[in-house]
């Protein structure tokens, strides 16, 4: 069976989902999976390998300015003419299937040319009933019309009744972390900003990644660091909590390992509204709307989270797509579910919300 796989490469979310699915369709000699990414610079990408050769386009992006969605800038970096020449060029021929996680190139060729598709993604949860903030007509559009497919499945950290499954997650938890800092990811605010936020902080350690920071280097009780999925992953694993924007992957990651989260959704971006919504819905974060030194400060002094055991591989996922009935999701939805572990707290919340 041969897939076309394509990434909305703005985050680091995307590709990381991406990389797991990679990593299980390498396994498998019943699969060649061709992976195009879109939305960010091609050499801003990196640790690729697990991926191939794939292919990078231009696409369609956002600008942020001070931790929101700068609509003026937006307008001014995309080029619709060029996306709609990427679009009429590209040849799905000989492909069976695209799979899509909100990558607009890819979509719309495979709809152009009839190339059955499936939308796996966070962003496709939002067509179903799920908790939505910010929800206005543009964002109604641009679910509907940005990477269109046939069948969507939303991944999302409950299933809302819904055609919806769970994250996948790579990463065990380890028996004895450091739990030696707080792991800073907040890569749509300006480093001076999370500086002034963080420096009056000097009792606790702070690791910062922050896609402008080029080389490792420490200022007192902040280490700052460039992007690095080997050390991002080891920071993640031993610390002792997380401040972050609410991208939803993670959001994800933190929840499995049990991190309390400190969330500042970006202003302008619905997903990331929803996803804080939703947290708090099940009480597994705090949230942070403008860069606060005494918010963070009063969440320090905040309980860890409830570890949610999330399903670390996707063969059932795989093998629902080579059956080939997109629209039997119940199955699979019921089948991935099973293996999501919630705690105690968590599930009473979740039976005092109705959901």
């Amino acid at each position: 069976m041969r897939i076309l796989y394509g990434v909305q490469g703005t985050g680091n979310g995307h590709i990381a989902r991406a990389r797991i699915m990679a990593a299980a369709f390498a396994q498998r000699d019943d699969f060649t999976v061709d992976f195009v990414f879109s939305g960010r610079d091609e050499d801003k990408y990196f640790d690729m390998e697990v991926f191939g050769p794939y292919r990078t386009f231009r696409g369609l992006t956002f600008i942020t300015s001070h931790g929101q969605v700068d609509r003026i800038a937006t307008l001014k970096a995309n080029r619709p003419g060029q996306f709609w020449q990427d679009v009429r060029n590209f040849d799905v021929t000989g492909y069976d299937l695209l799979i899509n996680d909100f990558e607009p190139v890819t979509a719309w060729a495979a709809k152009r040319a009839g190339l059955p598709s499936i939308s796996i993604s966070h962003q496709a949860c939002f067509t179903y009933t799920v908790p939505k903030a910010g929800d206005g007509i543009i964002n109604k559009l641009i679910l509907k019309y940005f990477a269109p497919t046939q069948v969507q499945l939303g991944v999302h950290w409950f299933h809302f009744n819904q055609p919806i499954v769970p994250p996948f997650v790579a990463d065990e938890r380890l028996a004895s972390p450091s739990k030696s800092h707080v792991l800073v990811y907040l890569p749509f605010e300006h480093v001076d900003d999370i500086r002034l936020m963080l420096e009056p902080l000097t009792d606790q350690q702070f690791v910062c990644y922050h896609p402008s920071i080029k080389g490792h280097y420490e200022s007192g009780h902040i280490s700052w660091n460039p992007p690095s999925k080997a050390g991002f992953q080891h920071h993640l694993q031993h610390c002792n909590g997380v401040i972050a924007n609410g991208g939803f992957e993670l959001s994800s990651e933190a929840l499995h390992l049990g991190k309390k989260l400190l969330i500042k959704p970006l202003h302008g971006q619905f997903e990331q509204l929803s996803n804080v919504l939703t947290l708090d819905k099940m009480g597994l974060c705090h949230s942070l709307f403008q860069l606060d030194t005494d918010i963070v400060e009063e969440w320090l002094d905040a309980p860890e989270n409830e570890a949610i055991q999330f399903p670390q591989d996707p063969s059932l996922l795989i093998n629902w797509l080579k059956q080939g009935d997109l629209n039997d999701t119940r199955t699979l939805c019921d089948a991935l579910w099973e293996q999501v572990e919630y705690g105690d707290k968590t599930k009473e919340r979740l039976l005092t919300l109705a959901i």
